[in-house]
């Protein structure tokens, strides 16, 4: 039943699956005055939520050392949409069960989040899931390093999200970074992660949800 109610404000909380998001990310103005390209990659990642006992998680990764993009960078599983992949559920969980083996049944796909832009290029779909209680991570050592979990509560408190400045592209940026001393969870995730709090803050405010219900 946890596991059900969970889903259900998940879902209320993302675009159907029927209806992929078709604006522009929501963050380009961030991204104001980088040479992006006028046609961006599409990727698509996997917003994991693994209803568990005490409270649900999140899963994430830390990528391989040796990766020439995002090394060691703290990431959902996803990437590059193929073009034979029907849509960015396939391609996040094609990518989910190459990384992590992640197999298509221990997912249950519940819709879209708001696509994101990143520094390097992509488009990125973030498509929200609720995996299997029982799925145990097998990650591939060639893409990546470690497989973790984070409560989700303490991913939506807002007390534990900040803005940090750097300088890229001749100008001071803001992207955000979560105080999780255990991992640096930052920007383009924590973006994503920032994106799932404020649509499930808006779901629950209408619903009148009680956070402790996941």
């Amino acid at each position: 039943m946890q596991a059900d109610l969970l889903a259900a404000r998940l879902q209320r909380a993302a675009y159907p699956l029927a209806s992929p998001p078709q604006g522009a990310p929501w963050n380009l103005a961030e991204l104001d005055g980088l040479p992006l390209p006028a046609v961006p990659r599409p990727a698509a990642v996997l917003v994991g939520v693994i209803p568990r006992a005490p409270g649900a998680t999140v899963l994430l990764t830390r990528r391989n050392e040796r990766l020439r993009q995002y090394a060691g960078q703290v990431s959902f599983p996803g990437g590059n949409v193929d073009p034979a992949d029907p849509g960015p559920v396939a391609t996040a969980l094609r990518e989910a069960h190459e990384e992590v083996g992640l197999e298509p049944a221990q997912a249950r796909a519940l819709g879209y989040l708001d696509p994101l832009a990143t520094l390097t290029g992509f488009r990125v779909q973030p498509v929200l899931a609720l995996l299997a209680a029982d799925f145990q991570p097998r990650p591939q050592p060639d893409e990546v390093a470690d497989v973790f979990e984070v409560p989700l509560q303490l991913l939506l408190d807002p007390a534990r999200l900040k803005s940090v400045e750097l300088q890229f592209g001749g100008r001071t940026r803001h992207v955000f970074q979560y105080d999780y001393p255990q991992q640096r969870i930052w920007g383009a995730t924590a973006s994503i992660l920032f994106n799932l709090r404020q649509r499930l803050a808006n779901v629950d405010d209408t619903a009148g949800v009680e956070q402790g219900s996941v």
